[in-house]
């Protein structure tokens, strides 16, 4: 006999993907950020980073780990922007 599972509620399916959109957009806005690094090595390590953080979470379903990672790679991303501006300056 195999247990059959309900659907998800709407809402939470509503939040999963508006949640994954937030992710998705900061991600995007990180690597545009990336881009704007003056040396290309030091590109090259951000963006791989960045991107193996990205993958090595996309699996993750606990919404306060989800949060706590979205509230770091914000703060990280806004570490970038502050340097990238100290060095134009």
């Amino acid at each position: 006999m195999q247990c059959q599972r309900s659907p998800p509620p709407a809402n939470v399916v509503h939040y999963q993907f508006l949640q994954r959109q937030k992710v998705l957009g900061l991600y995007r806005s990180m690597l545009r950020t990336i881009q704007q690094v003056p040396d290309k090595a030091d590109q090259k390590y951000l963006r791989d980073w960045a991107r193996e953080e990205f993958k090595r979470n996309k699996n993750a379903t606990n919404q306060d780990a989800i949060r706590m990672m979205v509230t770091q790679a914000n703060m990280h991303l806004e570490d970038l922007r502050r340097s990238l501006a100290l060095a134009k300056s």
